[in-house]
């Protein structure tokens, strides 16, 4: 048998699950004070930030 090279690809984490949990929680509890659209930037803002600080890691892994 041949002897199959590892795979070499880098494991990157995915990030945009936060960001779109992020937005979805966040416009929720703003609809829920009746300050729907500055709850989603608020949620999408955080979603933003912990996907930027997740790549920071990832990449520091490399």
């Amino acid at each position: 048998m041949a002897d199959i090279p590892p795979n070499r690809a880098p494991n990157r984490q995915a990030g945009g699950f936060l960001i779109a949990i992020g937005t979805m929680i966040g416009a929720s509890i703003g609809f829920l004070y009746g300050q729907a659209t500055p709850g989603f930037l608020i949620g999408a803002g955080a979603g933003i930030a912990l996907a930027v600080a997740i790549w920071l890691i990832d990449r520091r892994r490399d």
